[in-house]
C-alpha cells in the first residue's frame, strides 16, 4: 500500500485503537436482509469525496419536509428501490461519521445499510453492527489473509453481508478464495485506484471475463442507465453508485432507471 490508501489505513488503525469493547447486548438493532433481484443498486451517501469535493447538499425532499439531507436522500434511495444504502463513515477525507450511519438506519428501517470505510480491525465491524449496519465494505488489498478472514467471520457471525472490494486481477483472484465462507459475500471491482485516486474507465470491461461465480458489483464512475446496462452486459449484477445520486435532483428516479436498464441487459 502507499499514498492515499496507506494514509487511510493508518488513520483507520488509530480510530480502531480508540474503539470500545462490545458485548452481545450492544447489538440490539435488527439486521435487515439483503434481498437481490436481476440487477441491483447499492446507493451511496457521502458528504465529500477526495476526488470530487463536497457533495452534501439540500434536496427538494429536505426543503419540503424539514429533514436533514441525509435522511431525505436515504428515503429517496429506498423509494427508488435501492437494494442497500452505503454510508461513508471516514471522517478526515469524506466528512463521515458513525452518527450518519445511525441516522440513515433510523430513517429507512426496511432497507439494509452498509458501512463504507477503510476498515482494518474486526472491532470496526462490531462498531458498524452496533450502529445498525447490516453490511460492511472491506478492501482486499488493505488486509492480509488472516485479518481479512477474521473480519469476514466477524461480519458473518453477526448476520451481516460483506462487499469485498478489488482493484485488479490479483486482487480479484484473492477475493474469490473467500467465497466458500458461510455468509453473504459480494465481490466488488472499483474503477478508482485508491492509491492514486485515478480512474481506469476500462477496468470493469477488462475484468469482466475474470469475474467469479458470485454477485459482482461495479463500483465508481457509473452515472446513467446506459452505464448500468453496459456493466450488466459485462457480467456485473450490481452497481454501487454515489456521486451521481448525491448530485441528482431526483435520485429515486435515477435508481429506478438504472435498475431497469441493468435488469433488461441481464435478461
Amino acid at each position: 500500500m502507499s499514498d492515499f490508501l496507506q494514509t487511510m489505513a493508518q488513520s483507520s488503525a488509530v480510530r480502531a485503537a480508540q474503539a470500545p469493547s462490545f458485548v452481545d447486548a450492544d447489538f440490539d438493532k435488527p439486521v435487515v436482509p439483503l434481498t437481490l433481484g436481476a440487477f441491483d443498486l447499492i446507493a451511496e451517501i457521502k458528504q465529500r469525496s477526495p476526488a470530487e469535493g463536497k457533495l452534501g447538499c439540500q434536496s427538494p425532499y429536505s426543503e419540503s419536509k424539514g429533514a436533514s439531507h441525509l435522511i431525505s436522500r436515504a428515503q429517496a434511495y429506498a423509494a427508488g428501490g435501492a437494494a442497500a444504502i452505503s454510508v461513508l463513515t471516514e471522517p478526515s477525507r469524506f466528512d463521515g461519521e458513525l452518527a450518519h450511519l445511525e441516522e440513515v438506519v433510523a430513517a429507512v428501517p426496511d432497507t439494509p445499510v452498509m458501512r463504507k470505510d477503510f476498515l482494518v480491525e474486526p472491532v470496526q465491524v462490531l462498531e458498524a453492527r452496533k450502529a445498525g449496519a447490516s453490511g460492511v465494505l472491506l478492501i482486499t488489498t488493505m488486509l492480509n489473509d488472516a485479518k481479512l478472514g477474521a473480519m469476514l467471520d466477524c461480519a458473518f457471525e453477526h448476520g451481516m453481508f460483506v462487499l469485498l472490494e478489488s482493484f485488479d486481477e490479483p486482487d480479484l483472484a484473492r477475493s474469490a478464495t473467500f467465497l466458500d465462507r458461510d455468509g453473504q459475500l459480494l465481490i466488488g471491482i472499483n474503477t478508482r485506484n485508491l492509491r492514486t485516486l485515478e480512474v481506469d474507465a476500462d477496468r470493469l470491461e477488462r475484468l469482466g471475463p475474470s469475474l467469479p461465480q458470485a454477485r459482482c458489483v461495479a463500483e465508481s464512475g457509473l452515472r446513467t442507465a446506459d452505464d448500468a446496462a453496459r456493466v450488466a452486459e459485462w457480467g456485473y449484477s450490481m452497481a454501487l453508485v454515489g456521486t451521481a445520486l448525491m448530485r441528482s435532483d431526483d435520485p429515486a428516479a435515477l435508481i429506478a432507471s438504472m435498475r431497469e436498464a441493468g435488469a433488461t441487459a441481464c435478461s
